[in-house]
C-alpha cells in the first residue's frame, strides 16, 4: 500500500521525494536556511516544481549557497548569473540575493546566527498545525507578515508574507503536513 502524501506533490518523482524527505523538517543550520531563503526569494511568482528542477543549478551557480562569498560578488559574476540558463535569470531576484547574503551576515552578528534569529519567531520549536486540506493552508499568516516585516526592516529583499511562509513551510518553522499525510505525524511525534 502506498503512503499518503500531500496532494500538492503528488505525481512527480522530484516532488514526492522532496516532500517526502525535506518539507516541513526542521532547519537549525544557518548555510541551508540561507539555501532555502533563496530559493523561496526565485519562486516568488513561479511554482516550486520549477525551482526543484533548477536546485543543482542554483546551487552551482551561486557557490553552493555560501552567502560569505555571495556577499562580495562583483559585477562581473552577476552579470555571469544574469545569462546563466541554468537558473532563473531575474535580475532583481539576482541582485537581491546579494543584498540578503550581507543582511543575513549582518543578522548573525547581531544575533550569533541567522538560525537563532528566526527560530526566535516561534519560540525555537515548530508550529503544527492541523489541516484536513489543502484548501485550508492558508498562503500567510500574520507571523509570516511580522517575519516579513522584520527581515525588511534588516535590509532583506523579496521576503513579503507568501515568500516568508513558504521558507517557514520548507525549514520547518510550521508542519502544513495534511494530518493524513504520513509525515504529519513523523514530524509531530
Amino acid at each position: 500500500m502506498s503512503k499518503k502524501r500531500c496532494q500538492w506533490c503528488l505525481g512527480n518523482t522530484l516532488y514526492e521525494d522532496y516532500h517526502d524527505t525535506e518539507w516541513g523538517v526542521p532547519i537549525f543550520e544557518d548555510q541551508k536556511l540561507f539555501e532555502f531563503l533563496t530559493l523561496e526569494t526565485f519562486q516568488a511568482g513561479l511554482s516550486w516544481i520549477t525551482i526543484l528542477k533548477k536546485r543543482e543549478n542554483f546551487s552551482l551557480a551561486f557557490d553552493q549557497f555560501d552567502y560569505q562569498k555571495i556577499a562580495s560578488y562583483e559585477p562581473k559574476k552577476l552579470a555571469s548569473l544574469k545569462n546563466d540558463i541554468g537558473i532563473i535569470r531575474n535580475r532583481s531576484k539576482i541582485e537581491a540575493t546579494v543584498n540578503n547574503a550581507k543582511a543575513f551576515i549582518k543578522i548573525q552578528e547581531k544575533h550569533r546566527s541567522f538560525s537563532n534569529f528566526i527560530w526566535d519567531f516561534v519560540e525555537n520549536k515548530p508550529i503544527n498545525n492541523s489541516f484536513k486540506t489543502s484548501e485550508e493552508v492558508p498562503p500567510f499568516t500574520p507571523l509570516a507578515e511580522k517575519i516579513s516585516k522584520t527581515l525588511k526592516k534588516e535590509g532583506f529583499k523579496f521576503v513579503g508574507p507568501t515568500v516568508m511562509y513558504a521558507f517557514m513551510q520548507a525549514t520547518g518553522m510550521v508542519n502544513d503536513h495534511l494530518e493524513d499525510c504520513f509525515r504529519y505525524q513523523e514530524l509531530v511525534n
